[in-house]
């Protein structure tokens, strides 16, 4: 077997929110074992039902700010090389309630377990980024390099997300992927981390009018959770070119813009909902518009994404009428 595909151990903070789910079911379905990490303060224990009972996946009911908890998990799983950390407090309006714990979570816990993969050799180190880290940056697309330390960030939570970022960056083993707009199966749309796309689809399907917040002129750059999965793994080096690991921070969306009016009216569309529209005062905090520069990650990992607004739109739905 190509060492690049060999059975690897893979640790994932965060493995009962929406994306952390996916991506354990993947490197699961590859054949890699998986030790989940999570304290479900927004994960979900029925998001990891479908392989909890995984031969190859170990859970462990932790907090990411744990002193020592690679150390901890690496003892009981001397094998452990493959790092996703994905646990963060994720919501722009909480960040904006409690900046401080937000940075202790999001910023100085990613700095200690990077530290903890660095002393402990760790292969991979793949962090959560985010286009908030932008901040009220206007120019499209967005270029990796247009993040700075003079960004003018619009949330505690794009400036953790940051600083984090610039952390991994600097580490041998590290990757920050800065992912625009998630959406697909499994997000909980009653969740106050829930995209848009989830609380529209489930409006939508209960015949409900679709809300949005502000004028829905804002646009975005919507990418496919099976996407962002294949991503991650290109990320560590366990899929693509020659099981090489790309270092560095990249930008991950789809380069294609949608307002969130387009949105609505394609969902709407789609559940054959005519009940209308309800406009409610924009949130603080959020980005105008956003729309991701995809070339560097293409260009030195050879990803792209493969599912498009429409067909990821009709996953979803499906998903959610079973």
């Amino acid at each position: 077997m190509n060492e690049s595909h060999a059975k690897k151990e893979c640790v994932v903070t965060g493995v009962a929110g929406f994306v952390g789910s996916h991506l354990a079911e993947r490197l699961l379905a590859m054949g890699h074992t998986v030790v989940g990490v999570d304290n479900f303060f927004s994960g979900r224990l029925h998001n990891i039902a479908s392989f909890r009972e995984h031969p190859n996946f170990s859970f462990c009911r932790a907090d990411v700010r744990e002193q020592n908890l690679l150390d901890r998990l690496k003892r009981a799983h001397p094998g452990l090389k493959y790092c996703f950390h994905l646990a963060a407090i994720v919501s722009v309006p909480y960040s904006m309630d409690y900046p401080d714990r937000t940075m202790e979570i999001n910023y100085q816990a990613t700095v200690r377990l990077l530290g903890e993969a660095d002393r402990l050799g760790f292969t991979a180190f793949i962090f959560a980024g985010s286009a908030a880290e932008y901040g009220d940056d206007q120019r499209t697309p967005l270029l990796e390099g247009y993040a700075t330390e003079r960004t003018r960030h619009l949330s505690p939570y794009g400036r953790s997300k940051f600083l984090a970022s610039k952390q991994v960056e600097s580490s041998l083993r590290g990757a920050s992927l800065r992912f625009f707009n998630i959406y697909g199966p499994r997000q909980d749309p009653g969740s106050q981390y829930s995209g848009v796309i989830s609380r529209f689809t489930d409006a939508a399907a209960k015949g409900r009018p679709l809300t949005i917040l502000g004028d829905g002129q804002q646009t975005r750059d919507f990418v496919y959770v099976a996407d962002v999965v294949d991503a991650y793994i290109l990320a560590a080096g366990l899929k693509g070119k020659n099981g090489a690991m790309p270092r560095g921070i990249y930008n991950i969306g789809t380069g294609k813009s949608t307002t969130i009016l387009e949105l609505a009216e394609a969902i709407k569309r789609a559940c054959d909902n005519n009940s209308g529209l309800k406009f409610l005062p924009e949130r603080p905090g959020d980005i105008r518009h956003s729309l991701a520069a995809v070339d560097k990650f293409r260009d030195t990992a050879g990803w792209e994404p493969r599912v498009d607004l429409p067909d990821g739109l009709r996953h979803t739905l499906n998903f959610e009428s079973t």
